[in-house]
């Protein structure tokens, strides 16, 4: 027994993490939409089942993907004909489709979802995962060394993701920017790329910004929010409350305070701070060494000699899990102003769940399959790697 567990794999770890997540959210969404009534039996919220539905909906999808070899998405020769070209065409789609008055949802004054039927689709969600899969196929297996044949037509289509996520939601565009600022960074790329188009890019935020009053007045009541306890300020103090009467060991599960009409977007955007409020810092901790776990795993990955394609895949990953959980953490502590952006895999949510446990599905076939040779002669890549290669099955261990 002992051996069987020192050598737990690493799909094994991951899996684990996502699915303790998961079941987290479960529990937490269950506990923070939860209002008092007489009636003390068990009873399921609506928000509550309809989450647990999406849960299980988004583990099945998990177990699914992390069966299917990721190599498969880069063996066209052109990203027009692979799997990835047609991500970003839908999500590019997607993402004009929701701005159209009639196609998409508005809730809470913006207009992020489209609705089909029953169902409601974030189409900045597919923004994020498309632009992870389109950089680290066109960092891999196309070359970038000149800025206007290479660097530019990799850019390009992130670029106009992000302008057309940036109108209705800054918070997600800013991610999908940093998350691929990483990964540029990771593909080697030249510095002085980067620095040519990273000035107008901040420009751009900047403009982006001050262009709403509402977001030029997140900025102002993060640094006062006590000037306006009623008003701006209002969702970072209630936040700060639910930490300071956490302490140590919480309330107890079910017992939070905050979220009884007091702390707003508490199964969304602030789930942590209920989370800290019941369960206090260990089951913040608890939450951050779930993540962490997550990371590990990809950072495993990429240490092993891989494909250039599954390294680069599970690096992309790992940042956007990475730095959405922090940012959500950091807004929900007050270190950072709001950005209204969830936390992975624990947050109430439809589309963007499944589509997120769909894509650490991905991580999760990186490290089951490993590429192996289609006989004896190898063609390199720009990268240095062959490109004739399939996945077989591996057992891989700590």
């Amino acid at each position: 027994m002992e051996a069987s567990i020192s050598r737990l794999r690493h799909q094994d770890i991951l899996t684990l993490c996502v699915f303790a997540l998961l079941g987290l959210g479960v529990v937490m969404v269950q506990s923070a939409s939860t209002t008092v009534t007489g009636d003390l039996a068990w009873q399921w919220t609506p928000m509550g089942a309809k989450h647990l539905t999406f849960a299980l909906a988004a583990a099945i999808t998990f177990l699914a993907i992390g069966r299917f070899d990721y190599a498969r998405l880069c063996g066209a020769k052109s990203i027009f004909y692979s799997p990835i070209g047609w991500a970003m065409a839908i999500a590019m789609l997607a993402c004009l489709a929701v701005l159209v008055p009639g196609i998409g949802s508005q809730i809470n004054g913006a207009r992020r979802w489209i609705k089909f039927g029953p169902l409601v689709v974030q189409p900045s969600e597919l923004a994020k995962w498309a632009t992870v899969l389109f950089l680290a196929y066109r960092l891999t297996r196309r070359p970038t060394e000149n800025f206007f044949t290479g660097f530019l037509p990799a850019m390009a289509p992130v670029a106009a993701l992000c302008l057309l996520v940036v109108i209705q939601d800054f918070g997600t565009a800013a991610l999908i920017a940093v998350c691929a600022f990483t990964m540029l960074l990771a593909g080697r790329i030249k510095i002085r790329h980067i620095l040519i188009v990273l000035a107008p890019a901040l420009i751009a935020g900047w403009w982006f910004i001050h262009h709403k009053a509402y977001r030029g007045n997140r900025l102002t009541s993060f640094m006062h929010p006590w000037e306006h306890p009623q008003g701006a300020g209002y969702h970072m103090i209630q936040s700060l409350l639910s930490f300071s009467t956490g302490g140590l060991f919480g309330r107890g599960l079910g017992n939070g305070i905050q979220k009884l009409g007091y702390l707003p977007e508490d199964t969304t955007d602030f789930i942590f701070a209920v989370i800290c409020e019941e369960l206090g810092v260990f089951g913040a901790l608890l939450v951050i060494a779930l993540y962490l776990g997550i990371i590990f795993v990809a950072w495993q990955i990429i240490r092993q000699k891989r494909d250039d394609f599954g390294r680069m895949l599970a690096f992309g990953i790992a940042s956007m899990i990475g730095l959405q959980a922090a940012i959500n953490i950091a807004v929900a502590t007050v270190s950072v102003p709001t950005k209204g952006l969830s936390l992975p895999l624990i947050s109430a949510g439809g589309s963007g769940l499944v589509i997120t446990s769909a894509a650490l599905g991905l991580l999760c076939s990186t490290t089951r399959f490993v590429r192996r040779i289609r006989g004896a002669e190898e063609t390199p890549s720009p990268r240095g790697f062959p490109v004739g290669m399939v996945g077989r099955p591996i057992p891989d261990s700590i």
